[in-house]
């Protein structure tokens, strides 16, 4: 029988058509392949599916989501299943996104409102589970994909340096640790009067 992981990294998410120019195409190479020649183009990544990565990461830390469009003639999928996202080891210089796969699967394990003990009893169907993993993938990626749209609008040259994406993902860390933290003094409770 299939796994829920391997069920999962066969799928294909989807992602709307209308951030291709403006999201997509501005950082990737998509629809050429990674090549050498990334750099002469000014592209950051090579295949689309990389900037999806980033969008679901700033969705994902932000804990926000948004729907995609129901018109499935406004949406696309890059074509290739996410198991054989970043497969392409020794090609300048890459390594496998294997564990960045699993980090993706084990972050939707814990947002995903799957009832396992129904999955295992076999109540619900690996599909449907699967199924509700994408949605939830899809919708952190798309709120991802509009903030980036959104902050390249205000200002064209935010994502335009070598360490852009890492200290926004950073920053979100950090924003989130701050927030846990406040959380934690609001919960303890004050001393007995008595």
């Amino acid at each position: 029988m299939e796994s829920l992981y391997e069920s999962w990294a066969k799928r294909n998410p989807s992602w709307e058509r209308r951030y291709q120019s403006t999201v997509v195409d501005v950082f990737c190479d998509y629809g050429k392949g990674v090549s050498s020649f990334l750099e002469a183009r000014g592209k950051i990544f090579g295949a689309g599916y990389e900037i999806f990565i980033i969008a679901f990461f700033i969705g994902l830390y932000h804990n926000r989501t948004k729907p995609l469009v129901e018109d499935r003639d406004k949406k696309k999928v890059f074509g290739q299943a996410i198991q054989y996202w970043g497969n392409i080891e020794n090609r300048i210089g890459r390594t496998s996104y294997g564990n960045l796969r699993r980090y993706i699967f084990a972050a939707l394990i814990a947002k995903t409102d799957i009832d396992f003990i129904a999955l295992d009893k076999g109540e619900i169907t690996l599909r449907s589970a699967v199924d509700k993993m994408m949605e939830k993938m899809e919708e952190y990626a798309n709120y991802g994909f509009d903030y980036i749209e959104d902050k390249l609008a205000n200002d064209p040259s935010y994502y335009f340096s070598d360490i852009a994406f890492l200290t926004e993902i950073t920053n979100m860390l950090m924003a989130s640790k701050t927030a846990e933290s406040d959380n934690d003094l609001d919960d303890e409770q004050p001393e007995s009067l008595d």
